[in-house]
């Protein structure tokens, strides 16, 4: 960092396993790809290419290697893998992520009805090959699952192969695992990490309140996906402290609430 100062958390180190911050590029140009990279390529460890942006997208293979020579794993949004799979198209989707030099991929089922059991055993064929996050819950607003669903679904994704299973929320921060208004299904998250490690999921959390929240539940290196591209330098000020939301939560008790005269 750019000058000391003490009492600030100790975040975990690139390459991480834990502590990920991922970016959701919705259309950046490659020009603004090397800008992000420029300044947030020490702060970013995952930029998912966004629903179908990549279809319509300019110059994607330059901008794919701009964030892998920057270090960060790249992957299509989950909804292009529906879109072929709904389509019977699973090995030339293979094929495009193999054309693109990807070697992270998303599995997900929130627009598409699929069979678990065929989910993860695209996950399992996926993961011979590629590192692999699988999204759980729906992308329809009023769907709810229920608690045990969740486990079951999570933990047979993460025992099928995948690297990370991620919390589904949308770019909007009002499904899943959040309420129409955008608060955290807190009781559901509770019941959730109470049977799957919190390091291998890998919540959405588009919204400053609910970076705040899960910041404050599960501490500096809580994972966290669908960031945007200006965001993610003020999120990581909300992991160590400097930042309003979280100025006392890392403070040595004595300052945190310490008066200055």
């Amino acid at each position: 960092m750019n000058f000391n100062l003490p009492h600030i958390p100790n975040r975990t180190a690139v390459p991480r396993d834990s502590g990920l911050t991922m970016m959701m590029d919705k259309g950046l140009s490659w020009r603004q790809a090397e800008n992000f990279v420029d300044s947030c390529s020490h702060l970013t460890d995952i930029v998912k290419l966004g629903f179908g942006t990549s279809y319509v997208s300019k110059d994607l293979q330059q901008k794919i290697d701009i964030y892998h020579n920057a270090g960060m794993k790249v992957y299509l949004g989950g909804t292009l893998f529906e879109a072929f799979i709904i389509r019977g198209m699973f090995d030339e989707y293979r094929d495009l992520l193999r054309k693109f030099k990807l070697t992270t991929v998303e599995v997900s089922d929130g627009s598409v009805e699929l069979d678990h059991a065929l989910k993860c055993k695209y996950i399992t064929e996926l993961s011979k090959e590629f590192t692999v996050l699988s999204e759980v819950g729906s992308k329809e607003e009023g769907i709810l699952i229920s608690p045990n669903k969740w486990i079951n679904m999570m933990s047979a994704e993460l025992e099928a192969g995948a690297w990370k299973v991620i919390a589904e929320a949308r770019e909007s921060g009002n499904v899943g695992i959040y309420r129409p208004n955008g608060t955290a299904h807190v009781a559901l998250v509770n019941k959730i990490t109470a049977k799957v490690n919190p390091e291998s999921i890998l919540w959405e959390a588009p919204k400053k309140p609910q970076q705040v929240w899960f910041i404050k539940q599960f501490g500096t290196n809580v994972n966290l996906g669908n960031i945007g591209y200006n965001e993610v330098i003020p999120l990581e000020t909300l992991r160590i402290g400097l930042r309003g939301d979280t100025f006392h939560d890392f403070l040595p008790k004595d300052l945190a609430k310490k008066s200055i005269k």
